[in-house]
């Protein structure tokens, strides 16, 4: 076994959440500035999703309304989860890992409270997770390291045991920075392949099955 822990990403990665992340910082937009993002901004906001977190992307909205602009946002997402769907064929992988004696973890730029709505939806993600690390766990966020470093102190495994498998560049940059091996995975829908491939992932993979053979 190469790679005895094996990380994952969330959004785009776990969880096909790309369109509810678009559709509510339009609903953030419309709400509180009263207007529809053009397409310079609509364009922007996709290409952040996975990085600094929520925040940051509404800062890059309206620096001065950043609070209305989450809580908007946040509104709208907890709505829209009801209709959230997984990307089961990398679900369904799951407890065919943790069968072979890997450890599986979860490191997202989601706070707690929202990843237990995904978990909510969908149980077998939290049963198959054996550490998670959101945005409140660490100061720094990807492309920074730290939230992937935090997952593996947790589970007590060094950056050579562990992949990290994510769906953007901020992924492929904070697990090369970590050491662990960089999966990039190109159902996301969010970041294309060639965005992806700019960043030197160790490994690209189009289909969930794929891992088995890279890891």
């Amino acid at each position: 076994m190469r790679y005895p822990v094996v990380l994952f990403d969330l959004d785009g990665t776990l969880i096909d959440s790309g369109p509810m992340i678009m559709a509510s910082a339009r609903y953030a937009s419309r709400t509180v500035l009263g207007r529809d993002l053009d397409a310079a901004t609509d364009d922007a906001v996709r290409a952040s999703i996975g990085g600094p977190g929520l925040i940051a992307m509404m800062e890059s909205l309206d620096p001065d309304r950043v609070d209305e602009l989450v809580q908007a946002y946040r509104e709208e997402n907890e709505r829209l989860h009801d209709t959230l769907r997984a990307f089961d064929d990398l679900v369904a992988l799951l407890p065919e890992l943790r069968d072979a004696g890997r450890r599986l973890g979860i490191v997202t730029a989601k706070r707690r409270a929202t990843v237990d709505l995904a978990f909510a939806r969908f149980p077998a993600l939290a049963q198959h997770t054996d550490v998670l690390v959101g945005a409140d766990d660490t100061d720094r966020h990807k492309p920074h390291p730290d939230p992937i470093l935090e997952a593996l102190v947790r589970l007590g495994a060094r950056p050579d045991e562990a992949a990290y498998v994510g769906d953007s560049p901020f992924d492929v940059r904070a697990a090369k920075a970590a050491g662990t091996l960089a999966v990039a995975v190109g159902w996301g829908g969010i970041h294309t392949a060639e965005r992806l491939l700019e960043e030197a992932p160790d490994v690209l993979v189009h289909a969930a099955r794929e891992l088995l053979d890279v890891l």
